[in-house]
């Protein structure tokens, strides 16, 4: 019996290490559509949607250990160390059965970047940026309204200005090896989408395939 045991774990373990999951990180500022895209590519193209913020919130949440010291961190305004972020990222695709994951706002820097790779061995199949310009995100972010204490202008021109200064290497980084599917994000919801799809059409067919 033992054995069987051990050859099916054997053949678990050897199929996951042979198969990485593909992974697509989605970068834009604050306000620029990249949640609402993501539901659409979930909904069309079968991929989880994995946020980096929702995890941290939700340890929090958990009020474990992690979860306080995510807080503290969060509180004092500091970025939360690369591993901890990981290391809930990784738990997350783990437990998760699909093999097709966006990454939501992560990496937010070079040092995110290096560490993730570093760590679960993956190296993204592209990265999908919303490019779009300050002040429509700031018109967006002021008009939605969902009660969030960090929709006042001080507060995203600070969010932004941190954007800027981090994640852009990031994109740049990627962009040198031809990793960078730019989305002109300004434009209404639907044409957002049209261009979304198009990008994520040919994967679609290479998947099926």
């Amino acid at each position: 019996m033992g054995s069987i045991v051990d050859a099916a774990n054997k053949e678990v373990n050897g199929t996951a290490s042979e198969k990485r999951p593909a992974v697509i990180f989605v970068l834009g500022g604050p306000g620029s559509g990249k949640g609402t895209q993501c539901a659409y590519i979930v909904e069309y193209f079968g991929y989880t949607h994995l946020s980096a913020g929702d995890l941290l919130r939700a340890e929090i949440k958990s009020g474990s250990e992690n979860g306080t010291m995510i807080q503290n961190m969060i509180k004092e305004g500091k970025i939360v160390p690369s591993e901890v972020t990981i290391k809930l990222l990784q738990k997350a695709i783990q437990e998760n059965g699909n093999d097709k994951f966006l990454i939501d706002g992560f990496p937010r820097n070079e040092e995110n970047r290096a560490a993730f790779e570093k760590v679960t061995g993956i190296e993204p199949k592209f990265v999908l940026f919303f490019d779009c310009p300050e002040e429509e995100m700031e018109r967006r972010l002021l008009g939605r309204n969902q009660g969030r204490e960090d929709d006042n202008i001080e507060t995203i021109r600070k969010r932004f200005k941190v954007f800027l200064e981090s994640s852009l290497p990031v994109i740049q980084y990627y962009e040198a090896k031809g990793k960078v599917r730019k989305i002109h994000a300004a434009k209404p919801i639907e044409d957002v989408l049209q261009e979304v799809k198009a990008v994520f059409s040919p994967e679609a067919e290479k998947v099926e395939a």
